[in-house]
C-alpha cells in the first residue's frame, strides 16, 4: 500500500500529508464513506461538531479493524461551543460521539472574532494537550492577526491552521506567516468545489501532460507546496482517485503556473466576518 507522506508539526508529532475529509456528508453516509477511505490507503480523517457526522465517523474507526496508532483523527469545535468551559464540555461531546479517549488533532474552527472568546478557547484547547487528552491542537480559518493575539496571550503555538486554499486563493502571505511561527497549512476546499478550477486550460493541460485527472493535479500541487490536504468524496473510485497522487511529479514550472491562478476567491466565508452560531 502506498506510504502517505507526513509533516512533523511543530510539538513533533507527525501528521499524514494527504487525509480524508467529510464535510457535508451525513452522517448516515459517512461510515461507508470513510471505510472506503480507509480501503484506499487513508489513515488521518477530518471531522468537525458542525458537520454533525462524528459518529458515523467512530463507527468506521471502530469497524475497520485498524489499530488506534494507525490512525490520525481531527476534529473541530463549533463556534457556539466557544468560552473556557464551554470548550471543554464541547470537546468531551465530540469525543464520545468518536468512541475515542483521544484526538490527534483539535482545532478551534473560526475565530468568530465578533464575540471575543476563541483566547479563553485556545487556552482550553491548551489545558486539553497539557492533559493528553490531544497530541497537537490548532486553529481552522484564523487570519494572522487572530493567530497573533493567539501568540501573544497563549502559551502554545498552534501546530495546524486549517484554511480554505486552492489555485484561486493561494493565501501566500498567511502562508508565509505559519512558516514563519512553524505552523503547518492545512487546506479545505482544496479544489474549489471543483467545476471551474478543473475546467481550467493550464489545469487539463497538465492533466493530459501526465496522464491525471484535473483533480490529481491539483492535490498534487497542494503536496508539492508543502500543505496537509483533505479532499472528499462519498464515491469510492473518486476517493481512491483522490488518494492515487504520489506517482509523478509536477516540475517547479508547472507548480508555478497552477499558482498563477490565484485571484482571490474564495469559495467559503470570509474568516473576518464570519459569526455563524
Amino acid at each position: 500500500m502506498t506510504s502517505v507522506p507526513v509533516l512533523k508539526l511543530n510539538n513533533g508529532v507527525e501528521m499524514p500529508q494527504l487525509g480524508f475529509g467529510v464535510f457535508q456528508v451525513p452522517d448516515a453516509d459517512t461510515t461507508a464513506a470513510v471505510k472506503a477511505a480507509l480501503q484506499a490507503g487513508y489513515r488521518s480523517i477530518d471531522t468537525a461538531a458542525v458537520y454533525g457526522n462524528e459518529a458515523g465517523v467512530g463507527r468506521a474507526i471502530a469497524e475497520s479493524g485498524l489499530a488506534r496508532d494507525e490512525l490520525f483523527i481531527t476534529s473541530k469545535l463549533w463556534n457556539s461551543d466557544q468560552g473556557y468551559d464551554e470548550t471543554l464540555r464541547g470537546f468531551d461531546a465530540g469525543l464520545a460521539k468518536l468512541g475515542l479517549e483521544q484526538l490527534d488533532l483539535f482545532l478551534i474552527h473560526w475565530p468568530v472574532a465578533m464575540y471575543d472568546k476563541y483566547v479563553p478557547t485556545w487556552k482550553a484547547l491548551e489545558q486539553l494537550y497539557a492533559d493528553g487528552r490531544v497530541r497537537a491542537i490548532g486553529v481552522s480559518n484564523f487570519q494572522p492577526a487572530h493567530l497573533r493575539r493567539v501568540l501573544d496571550e497563549g502559551s502554545v503555538v498552534p501546530s495546524v491552521n486549517q484554511i480554505e486554499l486552492h489555485p484561486y486563493l493561494i493565501q501566500a502571505e498567511l502562508r508565509a506567516f505559519h512558516a514563519e511561527h512553524g505552523i503547518a497549512t492545512e487546506a479545505w476546499s482544496p479544489l474549489a468545489k471543483g467545476g471551474d478550477l478543473l475546467a481550467e486550460p493550464i489545469v487539463t493541460g497538465l492533466a493530459t501532460t501526465h496522464g491525471r485527472s484535473p483533480a490529481q493535479i491539483i492535490l498534487r500541487w497542494h503536496l508539492q507546496l508543502g500543505n496537509v490536504v483533505i479532499p472528499k468524496s462519498v464515491t469510492p473510485s473518486r476517493i481512491a482517485e483522490n488518494f492515487d497522487v504520489f506517482g509523478f511529479t509536477l516540475s517547479d514550472a508547472e507548480v508555478q503556473s497552477l499558482s498563477s491562478l490565484d485571484r482571490g476567491l474564495r469559495t467559503g466565508p470570509d474568516p473576518d466576518v464570519m459569526d455563524a452560531r
